[in-house]
């Protein structure tokens, strides 16, 4: 299609009510409108970049032997509660009641959705491994709205679980998904990427990498080893 076809609004001068570098080109280009602090319409264009990404990450998540499933946006919180994030979770997990006066919360993470979907459906040993995975909108209730569309309260987010019956097969499994990772950003046309060992913070578990843009402009630092990497 055409440029000159695209329902979008470009601008040769920043957006007056704009302060932020990133999120300022991409308003005068077209491709983001903010609805809400942290929550952004994609424009056509925007959301064809963001299928391709999407794509990416499909073949390689199946490539791994995902299965993709959808949970749902809103869940009863006493998922959360079974779990105890309900309560060690702060601001940042919506909370609300439905019509009826139930408590609810909406998904900023699944693992709970997860753990409830698989309890009742891999009633057998002999089902395990596998590692089911979604594509979803998610809301965090973020603090510190930043970088256009890198810090913010509405996101796509790619979440993946997998089962396993031993440690040693939860761990081996764990550097295929690490190797899948590498591919996608190599895929995206992302080099810049490195994985660095990271704290896992609300979600928990033993071991976690966090990939790091390089970038002079980052909000991190960290020290690289140009003899071992």
């Amino acid at each position: 299609m055409l440029v000159r076809n695209l329902v979008s609004k470009r601008y040769k001068e920043t957006p007056a009510d704009c302060q932020i570098a990133s999120q300022a080109l991409m308003m005068r280009g077209g491709y983001i409108k903010p609805v809400g602090n942290g929550i952004f319409t994609l424009f056509p264009i925007t959301k064809r970049i963001t299928t391709k990404i999407e794509k990416i990450i499909r073949e390689e998540m199946d490539r791994i032997g995902g299965q993709e499933v959808m949970f749902p946006v809103a869940m009863p919180a006493s998922l959360w509660k079974e779990s105890g994030r309900f309560d060690s979770i702060g601001s940042e997990l919506l909370r609300f009641q439905d019509r009826s006066g139930s408590d609810m919360v909406l998904g900023m993470t699944h693992e709970e959705a997860s753990v409830h979907f698989v309890r009742d459906v891999a009633d057998s040993y002999t089902q395990y491994p596998f590692m089911i995975y979604q594509i979803q909108t998610k809301f965090r209730d973020e603090p510190r709205c930043r970088g256009g569309l890198i810090r913010v309260r509405e996101f796509t987010m790619k979440d993946a679980y997998s089962f396993h019956t031993s440690q040693e097969d939860l761990e081996k499994y764990y550097m295929e998904c690490y190797e899948a990772y590498n591919r996608i950003y190599a895929r995206a046309g992302v080099p810049e990427v490195v994985a660095v060992a990271s704290d896992s913070g609300m979600m928990g578990g033993k071991v976690s990498h966090e990939y790091m843009l390089l970038t002079p402009v980052g909000e991190d630092t960290i020290v690289l080893c140009r003899e071992c990497d």
